[in-house]
């Protein structure tokens, strides 16, 4: 059987990094959001009476969690995967909607091209082994918004298997070491989403969207190789950075871009895996990480308490949910050893070149990073999972003289904490990378303090237009340069505390501190606090 048509796509856009709250390391508690409803695009935990677990006997011994995702990203397309209907986020309902995308009689599926290169290009990304051969399924169970009453997927024989995703988790006091975790692969798949159903309780009906319908996926199916919540959000933010590097997938969770099935147990160690629950239809890598510690914590709770687990399972048996795919033969892939003798390169895809043509990902990343500028680890990370970061960052290291390690501190601690207060984006900040690097400038030459440069930095946010320079000037917060007026400004404070001088003479260190900050009220900050001491300690010896 030949190889099926392939029709061309073009990228378009390549977004940058999307922003995921961090918060998801401290996110144990009830989640919430979550019902009983089997509806589904609703998040909920499934329990349906198939198996039942053995029941534990209490405080005998210490429970393992055993946790493994499904993760389903959307391929960035312009079209669908079988269609040529286009691809738009918040378009007006069942306005994006072929003749076969509302599978009506007649119609055909045609691959698009562009959706098997992003299969290809994230599994050899995630280490994956490329199927020259794969097939197309079909996966029948009846929805409103699924037309045809099945899903193409490739269940039997994926396009890539038996790959690996290395993700770094932070431990230690601070959370200053970085631990490197590996979770397995066990393949990814090609396969329509669904259309969308949109439950209006008020009037007690459902509408349906079939925009989405047939928008092509990439399904991620991560081993059970985890062990808590915090885990699997990291292990999920790190599969989206890479999603984002290659270009595959926008993965923006918040519009749907990319979504995690979590499958959880419990057991005692060295004995038989628990019977496992599905948490669906996760679009935030806290409550992801939320939605997990609460299903080991209930499970636990459950079968101390004698109670038993009920299981749902989400796969389908082949005998009765899946068949082939009529309409598709066999997906033919290459790499240059094999490429055949005078194929048409629009029909073929060769799997050598793909990995030619692998980005930087993110881990060498924060490898040249750390590197580069001698940052540390956990700052590495912090800079790559905030929308735009790194390339603000890059940017005012080029025009500043201050080091590294001092921008670091800046662009983590206070540029990103003014937008997190503000709930703001990077791109939205009034203080561009430029006039943070005039700012770091003044500092890094003495201009001014530390604590004017923060003064002028809070006044960059509510004068747009204005320098730090013009700043510095209007406010008279450069530091003072006349020595003599300095010394003499020390020499009264020092006579104005005789017990404080006392206390310092005797080696009391907090002394010492006193006395410098009391001559920086005196001179309203703008006496460098290591020239003071320089002073202070000359004045005392002498």
């Amino acid at each position: 059987m030949a190889a099926p048509m392939l029709r061309g796509c073009c990228l378009g856009r390549c977004w940058a990094l999307a922003c995921i709250d961090s918060g998801s390391r401290h996110g144990r508690g009830a989640a919430t959001g979550f019902t009983s409803s089997g509806k589904r695009g609703q998040s909920f935990v499934a329990q349906q009476p198939l198996l039942t677990a053995q029941k534990s006997r209490k405080g005998e011994h210490k429970w393992a969690a055993v946790v493994g995702l499904e993760i389903h990203a959307q391929i960035a397309s312009n079209s669908k995967l079988f269609s040529g209907s286009q691809v738009h986020f918040a378009a007006p309902p069942n306005s994006l909607v072929s003749f076969f995308d509302a599978s009506l009689p007649g119609t055909l599926p045609v691959l698009n091209r562009r959706c098997v290169e992003a299969a290809v290009m994230t599994g050899l990304a995630l280490n994956c082994h490329i199927n020259k051969k794969s097939l197309f399924d079909r996966k029948h169970y009846f929805y409103a918004d699924l037309p045809a009453g099945y899903q193409i997927t490739q269940q039997r024989l994926p396009i890539a298997v038996n790959g690996s995703l290395a993700y770094s988790v932070c431990v230690g006091k601070k959370w200053r070491q970085v631990i490197t975790k590996t979770v397995r692969i066990k393949q990814i798949q090609l396969e329509q989403d669904s259309g969308k159903s949109l439950h209006d309780e008020l009037r007690s009906q459902t509408l349906i969207d079939l925009n989405r319908a047939g928008v092509g996926l990439l399904e991620v199916v991560l081993e059970p190789d985890m062990s808590c919540g915090e885990e699997a959000a990291t292990a999920v933010r790190e599969l989206q950075l890479i999603l984002q590097a290659l270009g595959t997938s926008q993965a923006n969770m918040a519009e749907g871009q990319l979504r995690v099935d979590a499958n959880i147990s419990v057991h005692h160690p060295g004995e038989p895996l628990g019977v496992r629950t599905e948490v669906k239809n996760l679009n935030s890598a806290r409550f992801l990480a939320r939605a997990i510690d609460y299903e080991i914590q209930r499970q636990i709770n459950e079968l101390e308490n004698g109670c038993e687990i009920l299981n749902e399972t989400r796969s389908f048996d082949y005998k009765l949910g899946f068949m082939p795919e009529p309409n598709l033969p066999p997906l033919l892939l290459y790499d240059t050893a094999s490429l055949p003798a005078g194929a048409d390169p629009q029909q073929v895809i060769n799997i050598d070149r793909i990995r030619e043509q692998l980005p930087e990902l993110p881990s060498e990343t924060r490898e040249k990073l750390i590197q580069q500028y001698g940052i540390l680890p956990e700052h590495s990370f912090a800079l790559l999972n905030e929308v735009g970061l790194l390339e603000f960052f890059q940017n005012v290291i080029k025009e500043t003289r201050a080091e590294p390690k001092k921008v670091t501190s800046w662009v983590l601690n206070i540029f990103l904490g003014f937008l997190k207060q503000r709930n703001l984006a990077v791109n939205e900040s009034p203080v561009t990378p430029s006039v943070l690097a005039e700012l770091l400038n003044l500092l890094d030459r003495k201009v001014i303090s530390s604590a004017a440069a923060k003064q002028v930095f809070e006044e960059l946010w509510r004068s747009k237009g204005k320098t730090p320079s013009q700043i510095v000037s209007e406010r008279k917060l450069e530091l003072m340069q006349d020595e003599e007026a300095l010394e003499r400004v020390c020499h009264t404070v020092m006579e104005g505390h005789p017990q404080v001088v006392m206390d310092m003479k005797r080696g009391n260190p907090r002394a010492i501190n006193k006395l410098i900050g009391l001559v920086r009220k005196v001179t309203h900050n703008r006496a460098d606090p290591t020239v003071i001491k320089e002073i202070l300690e000359k004045q005392l010896s002498s």
